[in-house]
């Protein structure tokens, strides 16, 4: 019961993180039925291409080595073993590009499918690999059913072109009989080639709709619920209490040196105890005034503390305050629709106090 609770739960699409992780632990999506198609193929090209010329080199070889037996000396054990190794390495010469090309077409076959990897994790030893109750699960299962209907679907095919191909072909065997023997080969050849066709086009069927069931069940295997994606999303961010603990030692430092910075403003806008904006404007420095710092409450009066204790000018402005406040940024020229209210008060400085007001006194 807990299990089917646990798959309907799953429906939320795989992340990309589920996804890598699967591939990473070699989890892919993987036919059977694709090396099998290879092979049928390799099979073909080596009887299309070289199964004549080997056949027939095999031939004269033996040909060679029987027509005339009295070449040969079979007195000791070694005379013996000495035409075995030659009949052997002939057969060899003849097996050896079959062999070749049916390794070379499994190996592409899985390659084509998925990227190669060397991962350990397939070849660990597991319980779930040797428990009776997985492996009645893994016979019975969907996947159970899934394989034991290809199976039937391969057996309903080769029998089905079997027979087809015997029943065309029964005037040309029943000929066969009556023919030079030095044929029969060529014929078995094009037989062959006719089964192997047949088996293949409908392999080919087979291994089509075995790839789209194999990554539909392995999409489906890495589906997730809510609550992993909400996990895995907090994993990737991190603790919430670490994060917001990280902001907080941030915001502190950049209070630190923003206060630090207050004694160098030319002079301090403040909302008498809401806001304040702390200003440097120095000519020989260029560009229009920045912000030194800003705060609000008790931040905005540890601004006005430190810059009355500095000398720097505290001008009260309760709309300009509050209007800077959010518009300004730290370390940050003020934007153009400032520019005139804070030249006014500039000049007012200026006209106040007769120094000169944007000259660096730091």
């Amino acid at each position: 019961m807990s299990d089917s609770e646990d798959k309907s739960s799953k429906t939320e699409f795989p992340t990309e993180k589920k996804i890598s992780d699967a591939v990473e632990k070699g989890n892919l999506p993987v036919s059977r039925e694709a090396p099998i198609l290879a092979s049928l193929l390799a099979i073909m090209a080596f009887i299309a291409l070289q199964a004549r010329e080997g056949v027939q080199r095999l031939l004269l070889s033996l040909q060679t080595t029987f027509e005339n037996p009295l070449q040969w000396d079979l007195d000791t054990s070694a005379d013996a073993l000495h035409l075995l190794h030659m009949l052997a390495r002939e057969a060899v010469w003849f097996i050896l590009p079959a062999a070749g090309l049916f390794i070379a077409g499994g190996v592409i076959s899985s390659v084509l499918q998925n990227p190669p990897q060397i991962n350990i994790e397939r070849i660990r030893p597991k319980w779930s690999n040797v428990s009776p109750a997985s492996g009645f699960t893994r016979i019975f299962g969907l996947r159970g059913l899934t394989e034991f209907g290809k199976a039937v679907f391969k057996f309903i095919t080769i029998g089905v072109v079997v027979s087809m191909l015997l029943v065309s072909s029964f005037p040309t065997m029943m000929q066969a009989m009556f023919a030079d023997p030095v044929l029969v080969p060529e014929l078995i050849l094009q037989m062959a080639m006719k089964l192997l066709s047949g088996i293949s086009i409908a392999t080919i069927v087979l291994v089509a709709a075995d790839l789209a069931m194999t990554r539909f069940h392995w999409r489906r295997d890495l589906m997730m619920s809510k609550q992993e994606i909400k996990d895995e999303n907090k994993q990737a961010e991190g603790d919430p209490q670490i994060k917001a603990r990280q902001r907080q030692i941030g915001r502190d430092r950049v209070r630190r040196r923003m206060m630090a910075d207050v004694p160098l403003a030319t002079l301090v806008i403040a909302n008498p105890t809401h806001y304040a904006i702390a200003l440097r404007y120095v000519r020989e420095e260029g560009g229009a005034p920045v912000v030194v710092a800003k705060g609000a409450d008790l931040v905005a009066l540890k601004i006005r503390e430190i810059a009355e204790a500095n000398d720097v000018p505290v001008i009260e402005d309760k709309l300009l305050a509050r209007s800077m406040y959010d518009h300004v940024e730290i370390d940050q020229m003020i934007p153009p629709q400032f520019f005139k209210a804070i030249a006014e008060i500039i000049y007012f400085l200026h006209s106040r106090t007769g120094s000169k007001v944007g000259v660096a006194t730091a």
